[in-house]
């Protein structure tokens, strides 16, 4: 029987061509979509949950009130995690680690920058980054020992052993080799190509005893049993405790496999994140699967007539409805199989693509039994959800009916093909004008003004000799004519090294909590970023030697303290107090979709990390990088002249948002392909099944545009009651998606026009084609009877 039913399969595949190769196309475009989505999402889901133990693995998070609600972040003092470790019995282990930041290796005569940062011996025990080489208990016991990926360790040794050699970092001590990391995945959230220890920053006093100055992370491995609620409640008070009630912040924990996915936090409680992108993506998904079924569905019962003498005859041969269910869904299967091989197929060739795209590693693992046991079962379902509707359908027809030719097509006005076509397109449009939207909402912001040029401007960070020469480097930068200004800063013009709320000044409430950004300048930095000034000037240590403790301030900052007059007055941030020499007009600093928080820039008594060059616009690019680098190389030979384009940091700023609107471009493209593909074949199958009747209305005079529009008409109703249905639903889940931004756009009519519009002309499009050839057939031909 089965044997039967596959022959039976296999005929009416190749009996009928077009219509199994519109299926076969539209089921692989489908799966290869899903299963594309499908991946981004499990590399997604599984971001630092492979450690050996994921529920007690815990991040410390610190939350404090302010402007009426509760902030929480992921920094933390340094003095946390051994206070953890000491006061609190359930916690079993407890690390900190510094950010990842790339430093000058040095082996003989090769250098080479890697990334990485210090941590506590325990951090290798507590988490699950194998070592192939030495002990994680004791690799990271000495202040100056090292251990490096197996990669790094490839780049800087080549063949020879690694595991005691010395190297030296950044030009200043030496480190031994005590043990060989496996390459950490690209699913976590640690940036990590070399550990150094912290016995080595406290070795040198770098260790910062300030309870009030969060500014690292903190890492607990909870015992077995341990209760995270009251672990919670019981750790809440630890900062206030042990600062003498200076610092008002809170401390609680947080799992680690949930930062990836659920960090958005509001009032102290996690309300979401990256998992609600995942959620609208796998239910695009879904969708998209669904649109290529229902194609399967529309095309099979629109052929129902030329299969119920097939159902008939079957039926007076003895055949039960359930055998004959089983026939059509084993139809569908075959098909689902064949179009799972081609998808297959088309992923394999788009990954490459979809990883640059996604900025991602994702692949095939086809040495996996899983991943053959998950594609049968994935291909399976696909094929009886498409075959589930044809085959009760066509299961049902009566013999009797059927063979006295008596069995006719009821063309209701809601009927289930018709249901299933608005379904199609209806969320294709629902995804075009989302697209929009989310396009509408990055455009919106990037022409947001940041406050300040980022033409031209560079920065590097200050490493090596710059400090010790950058009076020399400057200096030959202005008069070679390849810089027109620098100056240096603590932070760059596009991030937040420094923030707090411990700043005071005159007229300060007691109750009074505002956060301010905080960075710091040697002067010139108005020249040099493109600074607006309101009022006042800019630092300048040689004409004003007072400078050193001079501040500008944002007018967000001037307008927080209550200063009518800034100038002149003070703010004192422990231990220094800093007088007020300019305001400057607010600039964009963080997310180009948030309010500008207040900020004050300290001058030279403060600490420099970066410096920022103003490049001679008047002069081509390549030629003032190429003498920078001539200049770099000269006073600073130890170290690569590596350089960051201000225009190009700002721009990541937007990286999210645009992969979101890239994805569902790309996929709402293919969700309407499949849709058009239905609908050519539904097309198709309807000019044959009118051929006579269009033979006839030509005889009598009709012209090939009336026949065209005859032809075209029920299927543009149905795409413009999907446009009616999918606009209310788009407006609702873009503004749901909108109120994550407090710069945002007004969704407008027209996108929901254009998007409607856009539906319409390439549905008849689509279906034009089969309507004019059919219009353009010779009546004669058509009309022949034998």
């Amino acid at each position: 029987m089965f044997k039967n039913y596959l022959k039976v399969a296999f005929r009416n595949l190749l009996r009928n061509k077009g219509f199994s190769a519109i299926n076969i196309s539209g089921f692989a475009i489908g799966m290869a979509s899903a299963i594309l989505i499908l991946l981004w999402i499990q590399d997604e889901l599984s971001y630092d949950r492979f450690h050996k133990n994921p529920d007690r693995l815990c991040q410390v998070w610190s939350s404090d009130e302010l402007d009426g609600g509760i902030r929480s972040l992921v920094f933390t003092p340094q003095m946390l995690a051994p206070a953890l470790k000491h006061d609190y019995p359930e916690v079993e282990d407890a690390a900190r680690i510094g950010w990842s930041f790339p430093s000058l290796f040095s082996y003989q005569d090769k250098k080479l920058k890697i990334t990485g940062t210090w941590t506590d011996p325990s951090f290798l025990t507590m988490f699950n980054f194998p070592l192939l080489r030495g002990d994680a208990k004791t690799a990271l016991e000495d202040p100056y020992s090292v251990v490096l990926t197996q990669r790094m360790a490839k780049k800087l040794f080549g063949d020879e052993d690694p595991i005691g050699k010395i190297v030296k970092i950044d030009n200043s001590d030496n480190f031994t080799v005590t043990a060989i990391l496996r390459d950490p995945p690209e699913n976590t959230q640690f940036e990590i190509e070399y550990l150094n220890s912290s016995a080595y920053l406290q070795a040198k006093g770098y260790f910062d005893t300030d309870w009030t100055n969060i500014s690292i992370r903190t890492f607990a491995l909870l015992k077995s049993g341990a209760s995270l609620t009251n672990v919670n409640k019981k750790i809440k008070d630890i900062q206030v405790r042990y600062s003498g009630n200076r610092a008002k912040t809170m401390s609680f924990l947080y799992p680690v496999r949930d930062v990836r996915l659920y960090s958005d936090f509001k009032n102290g409680k996690a309300v979401g994140g990256r998992i609600e992108t995942l959620r609208t993506f796998g239910l695009i998904a879904v969708f998209i699967l669904l649109i290529a079924c229902i194609n399967f569905m529309n095309l099979s019962t629109a052929r129902s007539e030329k299969r119920a003498k097939e159902v008939g005859i079957r039926k007076v041969s003895g055949a039960m409805k359930k055998s004959l269910i089983g026939q059509f869904l084993g139809e569908s299967v075959l098909m689902a199989f064949i179009a799972g091989i081609f998808a297959l197929i088309i992923v394999q060739l788009s990954l490459p693509a979809f990883n640059q795209l996604t900025q991602k590693q994702l692949a095939l693992d086809f040495t996996n039994l899983w991943f053959w046991i998950s594609a049968l079962g994935f291909v399976v379902f696909t094929g009886l959800l498409a075959g589930s509707y044809p085959a009760f359908y066509l299961s049902a027809f009566k013999p009797v009916s059927v063979l006295k030719g008596s069995f006719k097509k009821i063309n209701t006005l809601i009927a289930p093909r018709k249901v299933l076509v608005v379904l199609q397109f209806g969320f294709a449009i629902i995804l075009i004008i989302s697209t929009i939207i989310v396009r509408q909402q990055i455009q919106y912001a990037q022409q947001r003004k940041t406050g300040y040029d980022k033409n031209n401007l560079i920065y590097l960070f200050l490493e090596g000799d710059i400090s010790k020469h950058y009076d020399l480097i400057k200096n030959e930068l202005i008069k070679s004519g390849a810089a027109v200004s620098l100056s240096r800063t603590f932070s760059p013009m596009t991030m937040v090294f420094s923030s707090g709320f411990s700043l005071t000044w005159p007229g300060k409430g007691p109750n009074t909590k505002i956060d301010f950004n905080r960075s710091s300048t040697d002067g010139n930095l108005v020249k040099t970023a493109g600074l607006t000034l309101i009022q006042g000037r800019d630092i300048d240590t040689q004409n004003y030697p007072t400078d050193s403790t001079a501040c500008l301030i944002s007018e967000s900052a001037a307008k927080a303290m209550g200063f009518n007059n800034p100038i002149s007055q003070t703010i004192t941030d422990d231990p220094t107090t800093w007088h007020i020499v300019g305001v400057f007009k607010d600039f964009i600093l963080e997310s180009p979709y948030q309010p500008i928080k207040p900020m004050i820039i300290k001058g030279p008594k403060d600490a420099f990390n970066v410096v920022n060059i103003k490049l001679n616009s008047d002069r081509p690019m390549e030629q003032n990088l190429a003498k920078a680098a001539q200049i770099f190389k000269t006073y600073n030979p130890e170290y690569p002249f590596e350089y960051h384009f201000v225009d190009e940091e700002y721009a990541k700023k937007f990286n999210d948002e645009r992969l979101t609107a890239k994805l569902a471009g790309l996929f709402s493209g293919l969700t309407i392909f499949i849709s058009c593909l239905g609908l050519f074949g539904l097309a198709t199958f309807m000019a044959e099944n009118r051929v006579k009747e269009i033979g006839v209305r030509k005889v009598l005079g009709a012209s090939i545009s009336n026949i065209t529009l005859l032809l075209s008409r029920d299927f543009i109703k149905l795409v413009v009651v999907s446009v009616v249905i999918a606009t209310p639903v788009a407006w609702w889940l873009g503004k749901q998606w909108l109120t994550k931004f407090d710069y945002r756009i007004t969704i407008s009519a027209w996108v929901f026009i254009i998007a409607g519009l856009l539906a319409i002309l390439i549905a008849l499009i689509t279906v034009s084609y089969q309507s004019i050839k059919a219009a353009r057939a010779n009546p004669v031909t058509n009309l022949r009877s034998e």
